[in-house]
């Protein structure tokens, strides 16, 4: 085995170390979920997610109330006339808020948010998407008005509608309300909610500093691929002037936070969708849940979440209000980014090497490519020959230097045949080294530049299947290249690979094999040292990653696919007019023949030290 492949395996090998160390370390962080309980009601709330399922949790949440409860008996229950009235009277009304991209639907049951459809884009069954589908949202608002009530169990009073607004009112007593203003913010996603508090100061005690915010929500399946679609989704939020968040991701099935400072938002996210709830004034503390519903899930929900919310009143007056902003938002990057809340950190997008690639180059160039070309098969084509036209400099350096190795083949065998022995192991070293110094050839050559071409080559691994622009955009067979694409469906699950076969991911096995083979063929010398190598590399690496692939994105297999189509094309191109193993040859020769007695490093001289105290221990013997 020659030096400069040893040296490569070492390379990949601390490369591939250091993502497994980091992979553990981020495991390790979310395993690390602790919860803290403030108070009895809080305990009691997150001990109920964790009986059986959250589906269960938010039916008897969300159950309709009106029959045993308001009409069981007319025993007061709260303390003043109002509070009985709106608890035992009145039928829901549902008031809609809507513009040309959502349709908000708000119930006077709780005074809150009950549905939202987004209008533009749709399921991948080509149904409406409701992102919250009616009945699968509860939100509610619970504090000490000289009894502890909870405004999901009154019906509230519409006060004033417009095509934009609705002010709905829970009376505490004639002259005393709690006041909820829903106000759609212009053509946006976003659902402005203020909620006022009217001549309550002299009702709240004083002891009490804050009230709790319960919102727990199903969030539906909108694509097509159940494990794709939850490994990118998560409960999400973000402490006060951090330039992070912390997320709960549901590649585990469930998981839950104690917020352990101010938070500014918390967020549910589905793959390509979120429903964010912003609070301007901040929430003190609190805690989050979330819980995977399994692929069988007979109504299509892929995880219920909740959180626990602590806000404070600040001063209390004759009349106080506190501010928040409900986000109803495709996980567009530019979308989030314009928010400047840190939503865009809601984006898989990687590390801080690949994710800045990806914000910074690859985002931008694709959607400018956009503008001109409507096909996004053939903007993955442009950007990956984009990509490729950058990093060519790095292309053609590993060639020559592999191609510089294959030159030196001859030579390295003759030292192989002249130092024979174990114990010429040292002797056989330096003179390889002496070698590689004379001729100009680095060992380190054909290696660096395929590692500096790793963080693209990562980034667009992370970008593909967070990229909201490839949703439900077809190319050639594929129907959306933001999920796997499939030429024959099973019926049955085959272990690692899945239920269909993915055409792209062939092709890109195919064009791995083909690679391999031009590869193997290249450096047919080293291969004799190493024959299990090229095994390796021509068979298992192309049918590993079929397997491997055969679930990812389309998009993401077909970049693959062209990326390696074009790497055979760069080869070819390259060796037949930018390196030449004649000229090669004889740049090497030349520069052999002009050196001069190499001058030892230190390590040279280490190494020689070294071998001259085994030749003498040796000699005792």
């Amino acid at each position: 085995m020659n030096k400069n492949t040893l040296i490569g395996f070492a390379l990949i090998g601390v490369v591939l170390l250091l993502f497994s160390w980091y992979n553990t370390k981020q495991f390790e962080k979310q395993k690390r979920a602790q919860f803290v309980a403030d108070s009895i009601a809080r305990v009691e709330a997150l001990a109920e997610y964790e009986a059986d399922s959250l589906a269960e949790l938010n039916t008897q949440w969300m159950a309709d109330t009106t029959g045993e409860a308001y009409h069981a008996s007319e025993e007061t229950l709260y303390k003043t006339q109002s509070l009985n009235e709106m608890a035992f009277t009145g039928e829901e009304e549902v008031v809609y808020l809507e513009n040309e991209n959502v349709r908000i639907g708000i119930t006077t049951h709780g005074g809150q948010i009950d549905e939202v459809l987004i209008k533009k884009y749709f399921k991948y069954d080509s149904t409406a998407l409701y992102l919250m589908p009616k009945g699968y949202s509860k939100f509610d608002v619970e504090l000490d008005a000289g009894q502890y009530i909870n405004t999901s169990d009154f019906n509230y009073r519409i006060v004033s509608k417009s095509d934009d607004s609705v002010t709905m009112r829970l009376y505490v007593d004639d002259d005393s309300y709690i006041e909820h203003i829903y106000t759609l913010m212009g053509d946006s996603y976003d659902v402005g909610f203020d909620m006022r508090f009217v001549a309550m100061d002299s009702i709240i005690p004083r002891s009490s500093s804050q009230c709790k915010l319960s919102w727990t929500m199903d969030m539906p399946r909108l694509e097509k691929g159940y494990t794709n679609e939850k490994n990118y989704s998560s409960v999400a939020f973000r402490y006060s002037g951090s330039d992070k968040i912390k997320q709960i991701q549901l590649r585990k099935d469930s998981g839950r936070e104690s917020l352990a400072g101010s938070v500014s938002w918390v967020a549910y996210k589905q793959q390509f969708f979120s429903a964010i709830l912003y609070a301007i004034d901040g929430i003190s503390g609190g805690d989050v849940a979330v819980k995977a519903y399994p692929e069988s899930d007979p109504a299509e929900r892929l995880f219920a979440a909740g959180a626990q919310l602590s806000v404070d009143y600040g001063a209390k007056g004759p009349e106080f209000t506190r501010s928040f902003e409900f986000n109803f938002t495709p996980n567009h990057f530019p979308l989030l980014k314009g928010y400047d809340r840190k939503y865009d950190k809601l984006l898989p997008l990687g590390g801080w090497l690949s994710g800045s690639i990806c914000k910074y180059v690859i985002i931008p160039v694709f959607n400018w490519l956009s503008k001109y070309f409507s096909s996004y098969g053939l903007i993955i084509l442009l950007l990956t020959i984009l990509i490729k036209l950058v990093i060519s400099p790095f292309t053609i350096k590993s060639y020559e230097s592999t191609a510089k190795m294959k030159v030196l083949q001859p030579e390295i065998q003759k030292i192989n045949e002249k130092y024979p022995k174990e114990a010429d192991a040292m002797k056989k070293q330096q003179a390889t080294m002496d070698l590689y110094k004379k001729s100009g050839v680095s060992m380190f050559g054909g290696c660096l530049p395929v590692l500096l071409q790793f963080p693209i080559l990562y980034a667009m691994f992370r970008f593909f299947p967070s990229s909201f622009e490839l949703r439900q955009q077809s190319f050639l067979w594929a129907k959306d290249l933001s999920t796997y694409d499939s030429i024959l469906n099973f019926g049955f699950n085959i272990p690692m690979y899945g239920n269909h076969i993915s055409l792209f991911a062939l092709l890109m096995g195919v064009s791995m094999f083909v690679y391999g083979k031009m590869t193997a063929s290249s450096t047919a010398a080293q291969n004799q040292q190493m024959p299990g190598m090229q095994f390796m590399t021509v068979w298992m690496m192309p049918i590993f990653m079929v397997l491997v692939c055969n679930n990812f994105s389309a998009g993401l297999n077909y970049y693959y696919f062209l990326s390696n189509l074009i790497t055979i094309g760069q080869n070819f191109v390259i060796r037949k007019w930018f390196v030449s193993e004649e000229k090669l040859k004889a740049q090497i020769a030349r520069k052999t023949a002009e050196a001069k007695a190499p001058k030892k490093s230190k390590f040279a001289q280490r190494l020689e030290e070294a071998y001259k105290m085994q030749q003498q221990q040796q000699k005792r013997k």
